[in-house]
This record gives C-alpha cells, sequence and structure tokens, in this order.
C-alpha cells in the first residue's frame, strides 16, 4: 500500500485529503508544520508528499528546497492557494513534481496522485476500467453497458469510476461525497442518492447494490 504524506496546516483541509486518500487505498500521515514535514520526509518513509506552502516554521518552498538538496527524491505534488504564475515555476523550478491550487476537486488531486505514483514506479497507464460487462474509458470518456453505449454526466461519470476503481466494496455516502463533491459540499445533502438512482436509471438497477445504513457497492 502506498504511502502519503500530507502536510497541511488548515486541518478541514487535511482531514478531507486523508478521508479521500485512505479511501481510494492509500496509507496517509498527516503534519501541519515545515519542520514535521522535512524530517518525516527526510526519512524515506513515504512514497509522495502533498505539501502546502505557507505553513508554520520553514514554508513549502524551503521545506521543497532542503529535500531536494538532501537528493531526496520522493514525488511532491504542491497543493496551494498560491495561484501566480511566479510561483508555480518558482515551485516546479525548485523540485516539485506538480502544482495544484485551491479550491481543488478531489478527483483531481487523486488523478494526479495517481499519475506521479505510476511515473515514479514506471508502470503503465490504466486508460479502462472493467467491472463485468461494464467498462469506462478514461480518455475518451466513454461508459458501456454490455453493447450499448451510455452517455453519463461528468458527476455520474466520475461516480462510476469510484465505484469501479473499488469493485465489490462498500463505499460510505460521506466517502463518496468527498470523493466526487468535494469538501464544500453539505454533508447532509442527499445527492448520492439522487445520482445513484440516476446511474441504475441508465445502466441498470442491479448495476449498483444498497448496503442498509452503510453505503453503496457495485457488486462483483
Amino acid at each position: 500500500m502506498k504511502r502519503i504524506l500530507i502536510v497541511e496546516d488548515e486541518e478541514r483541509i487535511a482531514s478531507f485529503v486523508e478521508k479521500g486518500l485512505r479511501a481510494g487505498g492509500f496509507t496517509t500521515t498527516v503534519v501541519a508544520d515545515g519542520d514535521s514535514a522535512y524530517e518525516y520526509a527526510l526519512t524515506g518513509g513515504f512514497d509522495l508528499v502533498i505539501l502546502d506552502i505557507g505553513l508554520p516554521g520553514r514554508d513549502g518552498f524551503t521545506v521543497l528546497r532542503e529535500l531536494r538538496e538532501a537528493r531526496v527524491t520522493v514525488p511532491v505534488i504542491v497543493l496551494t492557494a498560491r495561484d501566480s504564475v511566479r510561483d508555480t515555476v518558482a515551485g516546479l523550478e525548485g523540485g516539485a513534481d506538480d502544482w495544484m491550487t485551491k479550491p481543488f476537486r478531489f478527483e483531481e488531486l487523486l488523478a494526479r496522485v495517481r499519475l506521479r505514483l505510476r511515473t515514479a514506479a514506471g508502470v503503465p497507464e490504466v486508460t479502462v476500467l472493467r467491472g463485468g460487462d461494464l467498462t469506462l474509458d478514461l480518455r475518451t470518456r466513454r461508459a458501456r453497458a454490455g453493447e450499448r453505449v451510455v452517455d453519463l454526466t461528468a458527476r455520474e461519470f466520475v461516480l462510476l469510476e469510484l465505484f469501479l476503481r473499488h469493485p465489490g466494496q462498500v463505499l460510505s455516502r460521506e466517502q463518496i461525497l468527498s470523493h466526487v463533491w468535494g469538501y464544500d459540499f453539505d454533508p447532509g445533502s442527499n445527492i448520492v442518492d439522487v445520482y445513484v438512482r440516476s446511474l441504475r436509471k441508465k445502466l441498470g438497477v442491479e448495476r449498483v447494490e444498497t448496503v442498509r445504513g452503510m453505503g453503496y457497492r457495485l457488486p462483483v
């Protein structure tokens, strides 16, 4: 299981990212300041670092520079509210592998994490997800149920991708909500149920199972 170091001093965002990554099958550690980030990353115990820039102690730029000077090659994705070209260039030239600005969509962050991990490991990219006779082409954004092409909205596509990446696994409404809609969405909303109904209508009722009191599951 891949290990991700999350360096974020805003508790709400750190919790959101941590929950999403754990739901995605990653092991996570969260630290909230630059000094701890440097010490943890230096251990070599992580496969990837998600790094904020505005941190107590060492700022993210300093952490990044000192890690690279120490020849620590772990992939680093900067996740920050700073969106100027100057900062982005400074980060990438300072050794960041990617730069992502807040506010952000979790599925995009997750896609970037997977991409950086695949690149680091030299693993070929997965472009088609399959579950029974369901297929989802991540490049053409096309879904099929058997021989039938199914038109999905952007949200429906992300929701089906989440289920196909976790076949047979029960996903809670909270997990689905945070993954597909992000950390600013109302946790009391019934939007997950609405979109699951929509997926069932398009793919077939039997495609997504309800696990009473727990959530939803793609049967295997």
